[in-house]
């Protein structure tokens, strides 16, 4: 007996093979993922193709559809979401549930609205893509004082949230506010220097000592110049760069060492453009190389739309008697484009009728007539 039941059991599959066939499943239909970006993301075709190659594990529509969702959620528009694709197509293969809502989440614990917060995600979508982006922004938010201080650098593409906060950007920050600098020059710094944000103290220390090497100690007010203004060069483009400031400006190791310390920012200019300020405040100014090393404000100003024209004003205001004291050409220039038109032309309407005009006519890099003394 139990032999005729194996040999039946033995049969079966045999028997099954030779009875009509099943219908196969039909299988789905095969998941364009360039034709889903342009279709549900509104990337161009040329974005599609590019974006695809970045994504061709991309089999459903299923987590990038869960994506959109949730984006849109946040208040996204479809602009958005194709400007988005278009810079980080693996954007859309991100959990909603393991890694956008806790991200989310805890944002909006740190008192994120969901407009910042879509906002952040479409500058920064590959940082959105970790959890960790929140505990960034809480150290940050703090020390740029607002969502929109850290905002603004995000949107030039800064690598502040691609930093390794632990290990060098909180040694770092430890170390400048040693220095006596507060959250907003070291925010600034932290934007403006990308070495902080991915070298090791032992750097920045080195930074430090440079800046002071060029007259500008620990807590004084243009330290953060300093710094800002040493970490582009090696010590050696520094002291060529302060030797062609010397040159220049026929100054004294005095002269140029007040100069840098009033205003580091002269070792980034251009030659070309320290070259045109000596010629006209020497050459056709006719100030002294101490006066200017003094004041080396006047050297990040413009030749033709600021220095110029007002030299042309004061000299013809001196000419003509109408300035009721000696004032030093430093003064001039310095005030605001408004308090000067208030106090050097506007005031003398009756006097000189043509003044404003001609004060015009010389911003725009013409001398006229009334202007040329002999």
């Amino acid at each position: 007996m139990w032999h005729a039941i194996n040999a039946t059991i033995y049969s079966l599959p045999r028997l099954l093979s030779t009875t009509a066939p099943v219908p196969p499943t039909p299988a789905s239909p095969a998941f364009a993922v360039e034709d889903y970006l342009v279709d549900a993301c509104g990337l161009t075709r040329a974005q599609a193709l590019s974006a695809s190659t970045k994504i061709p594990h991309l089999k459903s529509p299923a987590k990038p559809d869960a994506v959109l969702a949730f984006l849109s959620g946040l208040g996204l528009s479809t602009a958005d979401f194709a400007a988005l694709v278009a810079k980080d197509p693996r954007f859309l293969c991100t959990g909603v549930e393991t890694t956008l809502s806790p991200v989310v989440a805890g944002l909006t614990g740190l008192d994120l609205s969901h407009r910042k917060i879509a906002r952040l995600v479409s500058l920064a979508p590959g940082n959105f893509c970790h959890t960790s982006v929140v505990s960034k922004l809480e150290y940050y938010l703090p020390l740029f004082g607002s969502i929109d201080n850290l905002l603004r650098p995000l949107k030039h593409g800064s690598g502040l949230l691609d930093s390794d906060l632990e290990t060098v950007v909180k040694p770092n920050v430890k170390l400048l506010r040693e220095c006596g600098l507060g959250a907003r020059d070291i925010a600034k710094l932290l934007t403006r220097v990308p070495m902080l944000r991915s070298s090791k103290p032992e750097c920045v220390l080195a930074m430090v000592a440079c800046a002071e090497g060029i007259g500008v100690p620990r807590g004084s007010r243009m330290f953060r110049q300093a710094l800002q203004a040493v970490s582009y060069f090696s010590e050696e483009k520094i002291a060529a760069r302060v030797d062609y400031l010397k040159k220049t400006f026929r100054w004294s190791d005095a002269e140029v060492g007040i100069a840098v310390s009033k205003a580091p920012s002269l070792l980034r200019s251009s030659k070309k453009m320290l070259q045109r300020r000596s010629e006209f405040l020497i050459s056709e100014a006719g100030l002294g190389p101490d006066y200017i090393a003094h004041r080396p404000n006047m050297l990040v100003l413009g030749v033709e739309v600021r220095l110029r024209p007002r030299y042309y004003v004061m000299k013809f205001l001196k000419e003509n008697r109408l300035l009721k004291r000696d004032l030093s050409y430093n003064t001039i220039v310095k005030v605001t484009e408004k308090l000067f038109l208030e106090k050097f032309v506007c005031p003398h309407k009756e006097a000189a009728p043509h003044l404003a005009e001609d004060y015009a006519t010389a911003c725009r890099g013409r001398v006229p007539s009334r202007f040329i003394f002999t």
